[in-house]
C-alpha cells in the first residue's frame, strides 16, 4: 500500500499554481464547487511511494507541486521508468480501480485529490471536465509518441537537451512560455535518473550537460538549478523542426 503522506493544509482554487492548465481549468464556478466538495490535498517526501502497481487506488489527482516518477518492474526484477508527473499531469483512471506502474515522488510532491468515484460521476455530468480530461490524455499520447522519437534516433546531446526543453516548457508558471527569451528551472531528477529516463550512462549525461555549459547553452548554478540564456538556443540542440516538429 502507498506510504503514509504528509498532512498539508487546502488553499483556494484561485491561488493554484496549476489552475490554468489543469483537469478543472475549463471548469465554471458551480463546476468548481461540485470539485471543491470532493477534494482533498496529500502531500509526500522525495523518495515516497503515492501508489504501487495493483493497488487499489480510491482517489484521482492533480499535481500540484514536485515531480513524480512512473516505474514498471519486470518479471526478473529489473526496474524501468516509464514517465514522469510533471505539475498539472493527472494521475490515475477514473473507471479504473488500480493503476499498473509504481508511481514515486522523486521531490517533495503536493496532490489535489478528487474521490475516485464521485469524480467518474462528475465527469458524465460535466462537459467541461470531461472535453478536458480528453485533451489532457490526447496531450499525454503525443508525449508518448515524441518520447519514441527521442530514445530512438536522438544523439546523446540531443536527448539531453530535449528533456531539459520539455522539462521547461512544462513548468506550470510558465504561463507564456512561447514569449519567454530566457529562463530557469530546477532539475527534477538526479543525474543517474536522468540516464535511467533517457537510456544512457551517468557518465554520458555528466558528459553532455557539461558540453552544453561549455557552449553557452545552459548555465549551472548549484546542482539542480538550470538557467537558460537563450530559449531559442535550448531549441536549436533538441533536434526538432521549429516549424512543424513537437516543440513548436
Amino acid at each position: 500500500m502507498p506510504q503514509k503522506s504528509l498532512a498539508v493544509s487546502d488553499f483556494a482554487c484561485s491561488d493554484c499554481p496549476i489552475r490554468h492548465r489543469a483537469v478543472c481549468s475549463r471548469c465554471e464556478s458551480g463546476e468548481m464547487e461540485q470539485l471543491d466538495a470532493i477534494k482533498y490535498y496529500r502531500r509526500f517526501e522525495a523518495g515516497q511511494a503515492i501508489v504501487w502497481a495493483g493497488d487499489k487506488m480510491d482517489f484521482v489527482a492533480s499535481v500540484v507541486e514536485g515531480v513524480a516518477a512512473l516505474t514498471q518492474t519486470m518479471e526478473d526484477g529489473r526496474r524501468q521508468m516509464v514517465g514522469l508527473l510533471l505539475p498539472s499531469d493527472f494521475l490515475g483512471r477514473p473507471n479504473r480501480e488500480s493503476v499498473t506502474y509504481d508511481v514515486t515522488a522523486t521531490t517533495e510532491v503536493t496532490l489535489c485529490c478528487f474521490r475516485r468515484v464521485p469524480f467518474q460521476g462528475l465527469i458524465e455530468a460535466t462537459p467541461h471536465l470531461s472535453q478536458r480530461l480528453l485533451e489532457m490524455t490526447l496531450d499525454e499520447l503525443d508525449a508518448a509518441r515524441e518520447w519514441m522519437l527521442l530514445l530512438g534516433r536522438k544523439t546523446a546531446r540531443e536527448k539531453i537537451a530535449s528533456f531539459l526543453f520539455i522539462i521547461a516548457r512544462r513548468d506550470a508558471s510558465l504561463k507564456n512560455f512561447g514569449g519567454l527569451e530566457s529562463l530557469s528551472f530546477d532539475l527534477p531528477l538526479t543525474r543517474e535518473a536522468m540516464a535511467d529516463y533517457l537510456g544512457l550512462t551517468l557518465e554520458t549525461v555528466s558528459r553532455q550537460m557539461s558540453a552544453l555549459r561549455r557552449d553557452g547553452v545552459i548555465e549551472l548554478q548549484g546542482k539542480r538549478h538550470i538557467l537558460v540564456p537563450s530559449v531559442e538556443a535550448l531549441m536549436d540542440e533538441t533536434g526538432d523542426d521549429a516549424d512543424g516538429g513537437v516543440y513548436s
